[in-house]
């Protein structure tokens, strides 16, 4: 846990130096909508995989629920999900998911896991992360609350590299250094050893990260580069981003392709 704790801080402690912006009350709320997804949808692998392990009458604890992309879908297969996520953002468009989708089994719970929720009291049949957790230094007490708050399973959903990645040759180019990496999918699993866990990996790949338009693009460089746009390190950006090629329809892909895990343990430990 060590080496995960120490990633986790070079990395913010190089952001904390370089930053030209603050991250804001709500780091997610200028990029909410790029969380959305049709629960109805039946092209992703990671949420088949889900809902694979889901049971008719489990209760499933989504941490990090963000937009609800899979509270939403796995809520149409179980008796009931709590969603966390400390966005209000995120929140507000999750319910408004769940008003457009007609569904009802859904509690939203706007905190941060798991200093909102030390009295232990939520608790469910499993407990899920997606995509939560690279940037969190102290992973061991996090997964002791995950792993507290779960009866059946615990299930975690993660690249094998963080996705704050995509956006590493941009901050190299205008930060004139490299990024401190986050921790990914293969750290996750050497930690869940060290914690004495057996768990079981489906691994998946799917297509290629897309960002819907060049604007969608710039908003996500900006957020994870920290650099002004009236600044020069903001001109570079801009620069950088016109120079991409677009797709017909007008996005942008990243054209590296990288595969997800979908990880499963008991939390008992047995």
């Amino acid at each position: 846990m060590s080496d995960w704790a120490a990633r986790v801080r070079a990395n913010r402690e190089q952001v904390d130096r370089l930053r030209e912006v603050s991250d804001g009350a709500d780091f997610y709320a200028p990029v909410t909508r790029l969380f959305r997804a049709d629960p109805a949808r039946d092209d992703d692998p990671v949420l088949e995989r889900l809902l694979a392990l889901a049971r008719t009458g489990d209760r499933w604890l989504d941490i990090g629920a963000g937009a609800g992309r899979y509270a939403l879908p796995l809520a149409g297969r179980v008796r009931d999900v709590v969603a966390i996520d400390p966005s209000a953002s995120m929140i507000a468009a999750l319910r408004e998911g769940m008003t457009e989708h007609g569904i009802g089994n859904i509690s939203t719970v706007q905190g941060r896991w798991p200093e909102d929720f030390a009295g232990g009291t939520l608790r469910a049949d499993v407990a899920l992360i997606a995509h939560v957790g690279y940037d969190v230094e102290a992973i061991g007490p996090f997964l002791d609350a995950m792993e507290a708050a779960a009866t059946r399973l615990c299930v975690a959903v993660l690249m094998e590299r963080a996705p704050a990645s995509a956006a590493e040759p941009v901050f190299a180019m205008v930060h004139g250094e490299p990024r401190v990496s986050l921790p990914g999918l293969p750290e996750f699993m050497r930690l869940l050893l060290d914690r004495g866990r057996l768990f079981e990996v489906i691994l998946t790949e799917p297509e290629p990260r897309r960002w819907p338009s060049r604007d969608d693009l710039r908003s996500f460089l900006y957020r994870q580069t920290w650099v002004s746009p009236e600044g020069a390190k903001g001109r570079a950006l801009e620069a950088a981003v016109a120079a991409l090629p677009a797709e017909p329809d007008g996005s942008i892909v990243d054209g590296r392709r990288q595969r997800i895990g979908v990880v499963s343990w008991d939390p008992s430990g047995t």
